[in-house]
């Protein structure tokens, strides 16, 4: 992946361009079919087990699966037995950084105002690691989500950085998601085709 930052010039024509590209993408994530979607995630999870294989026990984030994303739960399930320990991240604050909340498969959930699982109580860790889920990605390492910046201003806030790390499927992949001054580069991209450091 190339690594220029984003441009500071833009017009409306990008927020144009990016809430259209999400609908797009959004749209055809939607529309892969169960055995697809299985079948490409094993092959996310190998991917990822792969980069986490030779890595000592650290702490992960990472997101339950909504609108068709990349399920990390069984995944992490495997880590957490490994020694890692799991968070998810929860919004306090609309447009502030999120926390990240401990999480365990048995842990009592709730769900937040966008209808996505959160732990619904439990420590709030940092995590050493971040899975961000993609609506978009490009070849330069940026990463289009649904719109609300919530990871951009989290991983902003944090020092030292979480290393952040974008899972999806090939289908998210764009030339130029246009990216906005404050979004921030993935450190790699992992999908069903490999992993892609940016």
């Amino acid at each position: 992946m190339n690594a220029l930052p984003p441009s500071a010039e833009h017009d409306a024509d990008d927020s144009a361009f990016r809430a259209a590209l999400r609908r797009e993408k959004l749209a055809a994530r939607l529309a892969v079919g169960p055995a697809e979607h299985a079948a490409l995630s094993a092959r996310v999870a190998t991917h990822l087990a792969g980069l986490w294989s030779a890595m000592a026990a650290q702490t992960l984030a990472f997101c339950a699966p909504v609108r068709g994303e990349f399920d990390a739960r069984p995944l992490v399930g495997e880590l957490l037995a490994r020694g890692w320990r799991a968070a998810m991240p929860v919004v306090v604050e609309t447009g502030a950084p999120m926390i990240f909340r401990a999480w365990t498969p048995d842990c009592a959930m709730d769900t937040d105002r966008h209808d996505i699982p959160i732990p619904r109580n439990g420590p709030e860790i940092d995590p050493d690691i971040v899975l961000l889920p993609l609506v978009a990605f490009d070849a330069a390492g940026y990463r289009l989500g649904y719109g609300g910046g919530y990871f951009d201003r989290t991983l902003a806030a944090r020092a030292p950085r979480p290393r952040a790390i974008g899972v999806g499927f090939e289908l998210a992949r764009v030339a130029d998601i246009r990216p906005q001054p404050h979004d921030i580069r993935l450190d790699a991209v992992v999908t069903e085709a490999g992993v892609f450091s940016a």
